[in-house]
């Protein structure tokens, strides 16, 4: 079934085809969270004394998806677009409605790019990060985590930017 854009995760499938339709899943619930407001509404942070909006969100996520999937399954160059080790909280802040646009577009081009790298990947392949090995299940598992995480955040700031509620 598809609502909103999101599309079920399958009940009867293999582990990772079930780890992946769920965290699409989480990932088409974000973008429903943001759909519909100003670029002005998406950077105001609504919820004092947090800093936390939705474009910052984008901005975070958008990190994430690179650093945690893109990077550690490709020899590609991976840079963080907004953060820096001198500035590594940079996708929260700083933000500019007229960029919202393109910080969207960067957002999309970064799970497709987290998509192509883990395509056909077994749950039990090893990326090394730091010297730290994770498996592809435990990278996958960790960001389905992270995005329910900004879900229940984006459901809050929705609701005091414009009233809108939903799952």
């Amino acid at each position: 079934m598809e609502l909103h854009g999101r599309v079920d995760p399958p009940l009867i499938a293999d582990e990772m085809e079930t780890l992946l339709g769920f965290l699409d899943f989480q990932r088409g619930t974000f973008l429903w969270k943001c759909e519909g407001l100003t670029p002005e509404q998406l950077g105001t942070a609504v919820l004092k004394p947090s800093g936390l909006t939705l474009h910052g969100m984008v901005r975070h996520l958008t990190e994430d998806e690179l650093g945690w999937l893109v990077a550690p399954f490709t020899d590609a160059p991976t840079p963080y677009p907004y953060g820096s080790e001198a500035a590594p909280g940079a996708a929260w802040s700083d933000l500019d409605p007229a960029k919202y646009d393109e910080d969207l577009q960067r957002y999309k081009d970064s799970v497709a790019r987290a998509c192509t790298a883990i395509a056909g990947l077994p749950g039990d392949h090893v990326a090394v990060d730091d010297g730290t090995s994770y498996s592809l299940r435990w990278i996958v598992t960790h960001m389905i985590e992270e995005y329910a995480r900004h879900n229940g955040h984006a459901d809050l700031l929705r609701e005091h930017l414009d009233g809108a509620t939903g799952e």
